[in-house]
């Protein structure tokens, strides 16, 4: 018995009370079952009853007397009892409960996932670092924050498409390309301009591709240096992610939105100021075309394009939003960092000047700072700490499991040292431990003759099985729970008492028999149950973007 199936009937058992009472209906969101606090309360609780006694016109713990009867007339259910004002707790008899191990089992990889969030099509943006030099340790929690609550949405039924916006246009790429240029000079870093040796890296590699860089005009040879560099650092970045297991569906250039129609000769920014203008929101003052996103919130009216005919960011901003728009997204997460605060209210602005409810069509996720003790200043940017570095010092696991296991607004402080540990004290270790664990557990029952042919989930009758049956059922819920929040460190908090509810239920029970003691179906039944705990960290370390090894 699921709790998926116990509210289906829930749902069942409702419906009928509802006959006659105009206006009134539920669907299965309003009849799902939590956990009660207290587990000697029962299995699950519901407060149905409360929900709907006052649009019944109904006294609350009658009505859920009335439901009690009914409940337990479900196959599975073993009692019901009405408690305080109207809570109906559930309690499952044991081998409704152990149903759960063969229920994983079967549904392997796709345990887990809901539809809770079908028919939802989502735009989702995250890092967007400039392409002017290497990523690095505020980006790498971006990465793995974003990719993971990415996950989470897919598995809940949301249709995702990751997306990367490339800041490839605008001065700093100007800039980037004098730096590279300098650097293939043997000058000095230009003013503002990036240092590092990762610079003197590129500009080998463009003087490589292009010998005669050096005797170019200056313009040219900047606006080379400026593309070829531009090309492999992007590259580089790349690389960087698909080594953290952060894979983009889209990476979207900024360029695009400046480059005039080969037709129209109008860019997608031209087009966008039009389309707001439409709307009825654009004006002139001072020589300059603005936006009035005051009438949506902002602080301020944000400029379109200067007295000098030069476009803004937010004309940029602007049409990027209406190209996520333009290609079905009608839900649009953007993950911005620690110092973009002021963007959350020109972007609501701009949604809603752009006729859409920014409460439907936009979520915006301020991350904050991320700092890693032990962690060495990149030799190559010189003033940062780079992502390859961290996936050198700590691997992809550690770091994308514990940057996923905090909330994306809480500033993360973190000691290399413990990440790199072999021990109970590092959850990464603890949880892919107790998966190891489950994998040499059923290599030992297969050499022992021990297999799954029997099943008898009425024999899980010992208390650490019964809490790690608890815990397997609750997997799908907390996934759900983890899109509808965009909060995947709820998936890691769960995996780690998922494992000590494991190692537990390892230390109390065997599933080998014991000297020579005959193969019996509580062997095999338990066999499921390891089986079963094994699919469900696999499922949730996926979902954060963590391996689940085999051996530890």
């Amino acid at each position: 018995m699921t709790p998926e199936a116990l509210s289906a009937a829930l749902l069942t058992i409702v419906s009928p009370h509802l006959a006659g009472a105009e206006g009134v209906t539920i669907t299965a969101a309003d009849t799902a079952v939590e956990r009660p606090r207290n587990r000697d309360h029962g299995d699950w609780a519901s407060n149905i009853a409360m929900k709907l006694a006052k649009r019944l016109g109904r006294n609350p713990r009658e009505f859920a007397l009335e439901l009690v009867p009914e409940l337990e007339a479900v196959d599975g259910v073993a009692s019901v009892e009405v408690a305080g004002p109207g809570f109906i707790n559930i309690r499952l008899d044991t081998a409704a409960a152990g149903e759960i191990a063969r229920s994983v089992v079967e549904a392997g990889d796709a345990y887990g996932h809901n539809s809770v969030l079908a028919g939802h099509v989502i735009n989702m943006e995250f890092v967007s670092a400039n392409p002017t030099g290497p990523l690095h340790i505020g980006h790498t929690r971006w990465a793995a924050l974003g990719d993971s609550i990415a996950r989470v949405l897919k598995a809940s039924g949301a249709e995702v498409t990751t997306e990367y916006y490339i800041n490839d246009a605008g001065s700093q790429m100007d800039v980037f390309g004098l730096s590279v240029l300098a650097a293939a000079k043997g000058e000095p870093t230009p003013e503002k301009g990036y240092p590092g040796p990762y610079i003197q890296t590129l500009a080998q590699r463009v003087l490589a591709a292009v010998p005669d860089l050096l005797d170019k005009p200056q313009d040219e040879a900047v606006a080379i240096a400026r593309d070829l560099a531009y090309g492999y650092q992007l590259a580089e970045i790349k690389q960087s992610l698909e080594s953290f297991r952060v894979h983009f569906d889209v990476f979207f250039s900024e360029q695009t939105l400046h480059a005039p129609d080969a037709e129209t000769g109008r860019t997608a920014i031209d087009d966008a100021e039009e389309r707001l203008r439409a709307q009825g929101h654009v004006f002139e003052a001072d020589d300059a075309v603005w936006v009035r996103t005051t009438d949506f919130g902002d602080d301020k009216d944000r400029v379109l394009t200067r007295g000098n005919g030069v476009v803004t960011y937010f004309a940029a901003d602007a049409a990027y939003y209406l190209s996520k728009k333009d290609r079905g997204f009608a839900e649009k997460i953007y993950l911005l960092g620690a110092d973009h605060h002021g963007y959350v209210g020109r972007l609501r602005a701009l949604a809603a000047a752009a006729g859409d409810d920014p409460s439907v069509s936009l979520s915006v996720l301020i991350g904050q700072l991320v700092n890693l003790n032990g962690a060495k200043l990149s030799k190559r940017a010189g003033n940062i700490i780079e992502l390859d570095d961290l996936l050198s010092w700590l691997g992809a696991d550690a770091l994308r499991y514990w940057l996923a296991r905090y909330p994306a607004d809480s500033p993360l402080s973190l000691d290399g040292e413990q990440l790199r540990s072999r021990s109970n004290d590092n959850p990464v270790f603890y949880v892919q431990y107790a998966h190891a664990r489950t994998r040499s557990v059923a290599r030992n029952a297969e050499a022992a003759g021990v297999t799954r042919d029997a099943f008898e989930p009425g024999l899980l009758v010992h208390p650490t099985e019964t809490a790690l049956i608890g815990a397997l059922q609750e997997f799908p819920r907390i996934v759900a729970h983890s899109a509808e929040l965009r909060e995947p460190h709820r998936v890691a908090r769960y995996l780690e008492e998922l494992a000590g509810h494991f190692h537990r239920w390892y230390d109390a029970t065997r599933v080998l028999p014991f000297g020579d003691e005959e193969i019996a179906p509580v062997h095999s039944t338990r066999l499921w149950l390891n089986d079963a705990t094994g699919q469900v960290i696999r499922n949730g370390l996926d979902l954060i973007g963590v391996s689940a090894p085999d051996r530890m």
